[in-house]
Protein backbone atom coordinates (compact mmCIF):
# COMPACT_ATOMS: atom_id res chain seq x y z
CA UNK A 1 0.00 0.00 0.00
CA UNK A 2 0.91 3.49 -1.08
CA UNK A 3 2.50 5.53 2.08
CA UNK A 4 4.30 8.93 2.36
CA UNK A 5 4.11 11.58 -0.74
CA UNK A 6 2.99 8.58 -2.85
CA UNK A 7 -0.47 7.92 -0.77
CA UNK A 8 -0.71 11.98 0.15
CA UNK A 9 -0.36 12.65 -3.53
CA UNK A 10 -2.83 10.49 -4.76
CA UNK A 11 -0.02 8.79 -7.24
CA UNK A 12 -1.27 6.58 -10.07
CA UNK A 13 1.40 4.23 -12.24
CA UNK A 14 1.11 3.26 -15.75
CA UNK A 15 2.89 1.50 -18.67
CA UNK A 16 5.82 -0.21 -18.30
CA UNK A 17 8.03 -0.74 -15.26
CA UNK A 18 11.02 -0.65 -17.29
CA UNK A 19 9.72 2.17 -19.51
CA UNK A 20 11.61 5.76 -19.05
CA UNK A 21 9.49 7.25 -16.77
CA UNK A 22 7.51 10.56 -17.25
CA UNK A 23 6.15 12.73 -14.27
CA UNK A 24 3.11 15.06 -14.86
CA UNK A 25 2.37 17.81 -12.76
CA UNK A 26 -0.39 19.65 -13.19
CA UNK A 27 -1.70 23.06 -12.77
CA UNK A 28 -3.80 25.43 -10.98
CA UNK A 29 -7.63 24.50 -10.46
CA UNK A 30 -6.96 20.83 -12.41
CA UNK A 31 -5.59 17.69 -11.39
CA UNK A 32 -3.93 14.61 -12.98
CA UNK A 33 -6.89 13.61 -14.92
CA UNK A 34 -6.22 16.63 -16.92
CA UNK A 35 -3.46 14.74 -18.29
CA UNK A 36 -6.03 11.96 -19.15
CA UNK A 37 -6.31 12.78 -23.34
CA UNK A 38 -2.77 12.72 -23.59
CA UNK A 39 -1.79 9.17 -21.66
CA UNK A 40 -3.30 6.67 -24.58
CA UNK A 41 0.04 8.22 -26.52
CA UNK A 42 2.31 7.31 -24.13
CA UNK A 43 1.38 4.34 -21.49
CA UNK A 44 2.28 1.95 -24.37
CA UNK A 45 6.13 2.79 -24.07
CA UNK A 46 6.64 4.69 -21.02
CA UNK A 47 6.47 4.61 -17.33
CA UNK A 48 3.63 7.35 -16.68
CA UNK A 49 3.69 8.42 -13.30
CA UNK A 50 0.50 11.38 -12.16
CA UNK A 51 0.10 12.97 -9.04
CA UNK A 52 -2.55 15.06 -7.31
CA UNK A 53 -0.92 18.32 -5.70
CA UNK A 54 -2.08 18.23 -1.99
CA UNK A 55 -5.56 19.88 -1.86
CA UNK A 56 -6.28 18.49 -5.43
CA UNK A 57 -8.14 16.12 -6.79
CA UNK A 58 -8.04 12.68 -5.06
CA UNK A 59 -5.07 13.54 -2.29
CA UNK A 60 -5.23 13.04 0.89
CA UNK A 61 -6.99 16.38 1.87
CA UNK A 62 -6.41 16.10 5.39
CA UNK A 63 -2.48 16.75 4.72
CA UNK A 64 -3.69 20.03 3.26
CA UNK A 65 -2.84 23.59 5.51
CA UNK A 66 -3.10 26.77 4.59
CA UNK A 67 0.09 28.13 5.80
CA UNK A 68 2.27 25.21 4.75
CA UNK A 69 1.31 25.29 1.13
CA UNK A 70 1.64 29.19 0.70
CA UNK A 71 4.63 28.48 -1.85
CA UNK A 72 6.06 27.03 -3.88
CA UNK A 73 8.47 25.47 -1.98
CA UNK A 74 5.88 22.83 -0.63
CA UNK A 75 4.61 21.59 -3.73
CA UNK A 76 8.15 21.15 -4.85
CA UNK A 77 9.31 19.46 -1.76
CA UNK A 78 6.64 17.00 -2.37
CA UNK A 79 7.69 16.33 -5.73
CA UNK A 80 11.13 15.64 -5.02
CA UNK A 81 10.05 13.34 -2.08
CA UNK A 82 7.87 11.60 -4.80
CA UNK A 83 11.20 10.92 -6.86
CA UNK A 84 12.68 9.61 -4.13
CA UNK A 85 10.30 7.29 -2.71
CA UNK A 86 9.38 6.05 -6.39
CA UNK A 87 13.81 5.46 -6.42
CA UNK A 88 13.02 7.46 -10.03
CA UNK A 89 16.74 8.91 -12.54
CA UNK A 90 16.73 10.63 -14.82
CA UNK A 91 12.77 11.28 -15.33
CA UNK A 92 11.27 13.40 -17.57
CA UNK A 93 9.21 16.15 -15.56
CA UNK A 94 6.15 17.45 -17.50
CA UNK A 95 4.45 20.45 -15.77
CA UNK A 96 1.78 22.64 -17.10
CA UNK A 97 1.06 26.43 -16.11
CA UNK A 98 2.45 26.60 -12.28
CA UNK A 99 3.31 22.67 -12.27
CA UNK A 100 6.22 24.22 -14.33
CA UNK A 101 6.99 26.72 -11.87
CA UNK A 102 7.48 23.54 -10.04
CA UNK A 103 9.24 21.52 -12.39
CA UNK A 104 11.53 24.34 -12.71
CA UNK A 105 12.52 24.46 -8.98
CA UNK A 106 12.84 20.93 -8.77
CA UNK A 107 15.57 21.05 -11.40
CA UNK A 108 17.49 23.57 -9.81
CA UNK A 109 17.79 21.90 -6.57
CA UNK A 110 18.12 18.26 -7.85
CA UNK A 111 21.49 17.02 -6.72
CA UNK A 112 20.65 13.11 -6.93
CA UNK A 113 20.08 13.31 -10.91
CA UNK A 114 16.29 12.29 -10.41
CA UNK A 115 15.44 14.37 -13.17
CA UNK A 116 16.74 13.97 -16.42
CA UNK A 117 14.38 16.77 -18.70
CA UNK A 118 11.58 19.14 -18.12
CA UNK A 119 9.00 19.50 -20.77
CA UNK A 120 6.98 22.89 -19.90
CA UNK A 121 3.84 23.49 -21.24
CA UNK A 122 1.84 26.55 -21.40
CA UNK A 123 4.54 27.55 -18.97
CA UNK A 124 5.60 31.00 -17.27
CA UNK A 125 8.53 31.94 -14.57
CA UNK A 126 6.37 34.63 -13.45
CA UNK A 127 3.05 35.92 -14.15
CA UNK A 128 3.22 39.10 -12.87
CA UNK A 129 4.97 42.11 -14.44
CA UNK A 130 8.09 43.26 -12.74
CA UNK A 131 8.51 47.29 -13.86
CA UNK A 132 11.44 47.51 -11.97
CA UNK A 133 14.04 45.13 -14.60
CA UNK A 134 11.59 45.44 -17.73
CA UNK A 135 9.63 42.16 -17.37
CA UNK A 136 6.28 41.62 -18.86
CA UNK A 137 4.46 38.75 -17.29
CA UNK A 138 1.01 39.43 -19.06
CA UNK A 139 -0.63 40.79 -15.14
CA UNK A 140 -0.26 44.10 -13.62
CA UNK A 141 -0.51 44.29 -9.79
CA UNK A 142 -3.68 45.73 -9.98
CA UNK A 143 -4.95 42.51 -12.49
CA UNK A 144 -3.72 40.06 -10.08
CA UNK A 145 -5.54 41.83 -7.08
CA UNK A 146 -8.64 42.00 -9.20
CA UNK A 147 -8.60 37.92 -9.76
CA UNK A 148 -8.32 37.49 -5.62
CA UNK A 149 -10.91 39.64 -5.32
CA UNK A 150 -13.51 37.46 -7.42
CA UNK A 151 -11.62 34.63 -6.12
CA UNK A 152 -12.19 35.17 -2.54
CA UNK A 153 -15.74 37.14 -3.24
CA UNK A 154 -17.41 33.58 -5.01
CA UNK A 155 -15.07 31.22 -6.38
CA UNK A 156 -17.55 29.28 -8.22
CA UNK A 157 -18.72 32.68 -9.83
CA UNK A 158 -15.29 33.09 -11.09
CA UNK A 159 -14.49 29.68 -12.06
CA UNK A 160 -17.63 29.44 -14.64
CA UNK A 161 -16.70 32.86 -16.04
CA UNK A 162 -12.97 32.42 -16.42
CA UNK A 163 -13.17 28.88 -17.72
CA UNK A 164 -14.01 29.49 -21.42
CA UNK A 165 -11.41 32.71 -21.55
CA UNK A 166 -8.39 30.25 -20.03
CA UNK A 167 -9.69 27.53 -22.10
CA UNK A 168 -10.05 29.66 -25.14
CA UNK A 169 -12.01 27.20 -27.46
CA UNK A 170 -14.90 28.99 -29.13
CA UNK A 171 -15.15 26.21 -31.53
CA UNK A 172 -15.49 23.16 -28.77
CA UNK A 173 -17.68 24.77 -26.42
CA UNK A 174 -18.02 21.37 -24.59
CA UNK A 175 -14.08 22.01 -23.29
CA UNK A 176 -15.15 24.76 -21.58
CA UNK A 177 -17.33 22.34 -19.25
CA UNK A 178 -14.50 20.33 -18.84
CA UNK A 179 -12.53 22.95 -17.41
CA UNK A 180 -15.83 24.13 -15.47
CA UNK A 181 -15.89 20.88 -13.80
CA UNK A 182 -12.22 20.86 -12.57
CA UNK A 183 -11.92 23.88 -11.49
CA UNK A 184 -15.34 22.96 -9.23
CA UNK A 185 -13.57 19.93 -7.57
CA UNK A 186 -11.22 22.29 -5.79
CA UNK A 187 -12.73 23.50 -2.72
CA UNK A 188 -12.60 27.51 -2.84
CA UNK A 189 -10.42 27.55 0.35
CA UNK A 190 -7.46 25.37 -1.28
CA UNK A 191 -8.08 27.50 -4.68
CA UNK A 192 -7.74 30.81 -3.11
CA UNK A 193 -4.17 29.54 -1.69
CA UNK A 194 -3.28 27.77 -4.71
CA UNK A 195 -4.19 31.08 -6.89
CA UNK A 196 -1.87 32.84 -5.11
CA UNK A 197 1.10 30.28 -5.16
CA UNK A 198 0.57 30.62 -8.98
CA UNK A 199 0.15 34.13 -9.59
CA UNK A 200 2.73 35.43 -6.95
CA UNK A 201 5.45 32.99 -7.52
CA UNK A 202 8.43 33.52 -9.46
CA UNK A 203 11.20 31.24 -10.55
CA UNK A 204 13.41 33.58 -13.14
CA UNK A 205 16.22 33.78 -10.71
CA UNK A 206 16.68 29.60 -11.13
CA UNK A 207 16.32 29.60 -14.57
CA UNK A 208 20.09 29.74 -15.35
CA UNK A 209 20.53 27.02 -12.56
CA UNK A 210 18.62 25.00 -15.21
CA UNK A 211 20.77 23.07 -17.53
CA UNK A 212 19.46 19.66 -18.47
CA UNK A 213 17.21 19.52 -21.76
CA UNK A 214 14.24 21.19 -21.53
CA UNK A 215 11.00 21.43 -24.32
CA UNK A 216 8.73 24.66 -23.83
CA UNK A 217 5.53 24.03 -25.07
CA UNK A 218 3.75 27.56 -26.09
CA UNK A 219 0.18 28.04 -27.36
CA UNK A 220 -1.23 29.80 -29.47
CA UNK A 221 -3.70 32.97 -27.71
CA UNK A 222 -2.93 31.70 -24.45
CA UNK A 223 -4.37 34.94 -21.89
CA UNK A 224 -2.43 33.40 -19.32
CA UNK A 225 0.42 33.07 -20.91
CA UNK A 226 1.36 36.02 -23.73
CA UNK A 227 3.32 34.32 -26.91
CA UNK A 228 6.66 36.70 -25.58
CA UNK A 229 6.91 34.68 -22.24
CA UNK A 230 7.94 31.29 -24.03
CA UNK A 231 10.29 33.60 -26.10
CA UNK A 232 11.60 34.35 -22.37
CA UNK A 233 12.16 31.09 -21.06
CA UNK A 234 13.62 29.58 -24.35
CA UNK A 235 16.37 32.13 -24.06
CA UNK A 236 17.08 32.35 -20.31
CA UNK A 237 17.40 28.07 -20.22
CA UNK A 238 20.44 26.85 -21.44
CA UNK A 239 19.42 24.25 -23.38
CA UNK A 240 16.00 24.58 -24.26
CA UNK A 241 13.93 23.89 -27.32
CA UNK A 242 10.66 26.33 -28.02
CA UNK A 243 8.19 24.78 -29.58
CA UNK A 244 4.43 26.68 -30.63
CA UNK A 245 1.50 24.66 -31.10
CA UNK A 246 -1.14 25.83 -33.34
CA UNK A 247 -3.53 24.67 -30.27
CA UNK A 248 -5.13 28.39 -28.79
CA UNK A 249 -5.41 28.37 -24.93
CA UNK A 250 -4.02 27.55 -22.10
CA UNK A 251 -4.66 23.84 -21.85
CA UNK A 252 -3.39 21.82 -25.14
CA UNK A 253 -3.17 19.07 -23.34
CA UNK A 254 -6.93 18.96 -23.48
CA UNK A 255 -8.10 20.83 -26.03
CA UNK A 256 -5.49 19.64 -28.63
CA UNK A 257 -4.04 16.32 -27.65
CA UNK A 258 -2.91 14.73 -30.39
CA UNK A 259 -0.71 17.73 -31.58
CA UNK A 260 0.48 18.16 -28.29
CA UNK A 261 1.78 14.57 -27.87
CA UNK A 262 3.37 14.43 -30.71
CA UNK A 263 5.51 17.27 -29.84
CA UNK A 264 6.39 15.59 -26.22
CA UNK A 265 6.96 12.81 -28.46
CA UNK A 266 9.17 14.17 -31.32
CA UNK A 267 11.32 15.52 -28.34
CA UNK A 268 11.75 12.94 -26.40
CA UNK A 269 12.77 10.27 -29.08
CA UNK A 270 16.31 9.25 -28.58
CA UNK A 271 18.88 11.28 -30.37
Amino acid sequence: MASGAAARNNVQVYGPEDGPVLVFAHGFGTDQSMWGKILPWFTDRYRVVLLDHVGSGGSDQSAYDSATYSNLDAYVDDLMELCRELDLQDATLIGHSVGSMMAVSAAARDEEGRVGRLVLVTASPSYLDHPEDGYVGGFTRQDIDDVFESLDANYVVWAESMAPVYMNTPHAPELDHEIQGSFGRISPRVARDFARVAFLSDVRHLLAEVTIPVLVLQSTDDVVTPDHVGTYLHRALANSTLVRLAATGHFPQSSAPAETSAAILEYLKPA
